[in-house]
């Protein structure tokens, strides 16, 4: 029979082990073999310091059962360690002093439950049984809340993808109704690019100047097909009309504001002038959006190199030329270099799509 006890009481290799941290060695050994009784694996350790280093070698335990008062580091300044290092871990708290304030205050610091000696082993057997219980409460709420986080991030994902697919094809059906664009966009976006390259963007706003490059006239698609294709000078009427597609491009991909600004303030801003005289919000110099600024000098670049419906194309070294002599009252002169620095061959020009 006392062989059977003393197997019950055998430390499990495979059960999860939790550290008993008291300078009074049969409490210790006595909370111990509860701890055994419960299917748990013990650690010892008789004050703080010993416990702290137990942990750094053994790694987190699910649970820590702790004396409050014990010499070197406290039972209070051990939870604060543990609380920090080890999140996860249950600690329960015991004290020989029967105090509310003691008992609040380790609540207060993370314990999970308190303890007052000298304590039944019933008592603690149930106290430790509850704090395991509400550990792994607390393990499946945050791990919900985790998956739930990364569902609703995989589906907000998702829905942007599909919403870009969507717009994108509205980009493709808007070159097709202006034939002499086609190419435009892509074109665009890739000259885009590598000129912000050479001013120093990387990573998450390279590509929104890339998607801000490929969108940037997306708001043409409500333009009327014959201010398009005009083959004279535009009406007073007309000029208004076709400067509207800054603000209904703005308005289509309003579902973008809040993730990519970048975005809306390249396709609403890509034809403000450094001189105040752009549309539609006639911003001048540093009050136009950066990123605006180099999808206006690279938009232009490539409406001057390919045919439109109301002039001929000139040739790319023309189209410099033009860029360089509008430095400062239309374009920004930073971006101007920064486009002929990344384009140095006019001869190689326009990219082919």
């Amino acid at each position: 029979m006392l062989d059977q006890v003393a197997a019950a009481l055998e430390p499990r290799a495979l059960a999860p082990r939790c550290l008993v941290v008291d300078d009074d060695a049969p409490v210790r050994s006595a909370i111990a073999k509860v701890t055994q009784l419960l299917g748990l694996a013990p650690l010892e350790a008789a004050d703080g310091a010993a416990a702290l280093r137990l942990l750094a070698e053994q790694g987190e335990v699910p649970l820590v059962i702790s004396d409050v008062n014990m010499p070197g580091i406290s039972g209070m300044e051990l939870l604060e360690e543990i609380t920090r290092r080890y999140p996860d871990t249950a600690v329960l708290m015991l004290s020989g002093v029967a105090d509310v304030k003691i008992a609040v205050a380790c609540l207060d610091k993370g314990a999970l439950d308190y303890i007052a000696k000298p304590a039944l082993l019933e008592e603690v057997r149930a106290r430790v049984a509850k704090a395991l219980e509400k550990r792994d409460l607390l393990l499946q709420r945050r791990f919900y809340q985790r998956n739930l986080e990364l569902r609703v991030r995989v589906q907000a994902n998702r829905i942007k993808e599909l919403f870009l697919q969507g717009v994108q094809t509205l980009a493709q059906a808007l070159e097709a109704k202006d034939a002499y664009t086609s190419g435009h966009s892509i074109r665009v976006s890739r000259y885009a690019v590598q000129t912000a390259v050479r001013l120093g963007f990387t990573g998450e706003k390279l590509e929104e100047i890339r998607l801000g490059g490929e969108l940037h006239d997306i708001g043409k698609i409500g333009t009327r097909e014959a201010v398009l294709n005009k083959p004279g000078p535009l009406t007073d009427e007309e000029f208004l009309h076709i400067t509207e597609h800054t603000m209904l491009g703005e308005k289509i991909l309003a579902p973008l504001a809040r993730e990519n600004p970048t975005v809306l303030r390249i396709v609403r801003n890509h034809h403000e002038r450094m001189d105040g005289r752009g549309f539609p919000d006639r911003l001048a110099g540093g009050d136009i959006p950066f990123e605006a600024r180099i999808v206006c000098v690279v938009d232009a670049f490539d409406a001057m190199t390919t045919n439109r419906a109301y002039r001929a194309s000139r040739t790319p070294q023309a189209a410099m030329e033009e860029l360089e002599r509008c430095v400062g009252t239309h374009f920004d002169p930073d971006v101007v270099r920064a486009f002929l620095a990344a384009f140095p061959d006019p001869g190689q020009l326009p990219l082919t799509v």
